[in-house]
């Protein structure tokens, strides 16, 4: 299967999520939504990290808000936005690893660096979010794979029945397509457990490298003025 632009992201998105989330005790810097549990632990164990988790979900309303009114401007003036949101998405990115490499590691994810870091990571996956919805809205989501493995099992036991043909057709290219998001994503999780292991927090040089690479793969089959309505 040809690699393109939302496998790239799904890889990221994992990557960037397990390595935020045991370099900051436990801060979702792409699912944001899981830091409510998380935030929950934290208060009755005791560990630091609240306010990091308190915080991630409005900077990443907040970037969401931002970075479509950002797109909708430069699509206005004929300007390529999706290029120029995934480059904003490469310099936070880069900037996080920067915070990480000389200042880390934070044993107090509540410390103002390590905050800083963190809102980083969180605003460059709310812009990959973005950039997703308004400009891939057919490929499966790259942060969150809870609706792509229950569609996946969904699909896998409709092709176990006598379906028609139409049916079944759609159903196999869907399975594909949503399978490699989500073996991108499981590969960048296990990928940033490994190097974080092994390097620290010169793991962090990886997500920015592989931002750049996004610009040289082909995009989903997805309408290119989606993210311009």
């Amino acid at each position: 299967m040809k690699l393109t632009l939302p496998v790239v992201l799904s890889f990221n998105g994992g990557y960037v999520d397990t390595s935020g989330f045991l370099a900051l005790q436990g801060l979702f810097t792409a699912h944001v939504t899981g830091n409510f549990v998380t935030f929950g632990a934290a208060m009755v164990l005791g560990t630091s990290g609240a306010i990091a988790k308190l915080l991630a979900l409005p900077v990443f309303c907040a970037v969401i808000v931002g970075s479509r009114l950002l797109g909708l401007s430069l699509a206005a003036r004929n300007l390529p936005d999706l290029r120029i949101l995934m480059g904003l998405k490469l310099v936070l990115l880069a900037a996080a690893a920067a915070i990480f490499i000389m200042l880390g590691p934070f044993h107090n994810a509540d410390a103002l660096p390590a905050l800083a870091a963190g809102m980083l990571l969180v605003a460059a996956m709310a812009i990959q979010n973005g950039v997703h919805r308004t400009h891939l809205p057919e490929a499966a989501p790259s942060t969150l794979m809870t609706g792509s493995t229950t569609q996946i099992m969904v699909d896998l036991t409709d092709l176990m029945r006598t379906i028609p043909e139409p049916q079944r057709h759609t159903a196999r290219a869907r399975l594909r397509r949503l399978a490699m998001n989500v073996a991108a994503f499981a590969l960048g999780c296990g990928m940033a457990a490994l190097l974080f292991a092994i390097a620290g927090v010169w793991s962090f040089l990886l997500p920015p490298v592989i931002a750049f690479a996004g610009f040289f793969v082909p995009l989903a089959d997805a309408p290119p003025a989606a993210g311009k309505a």
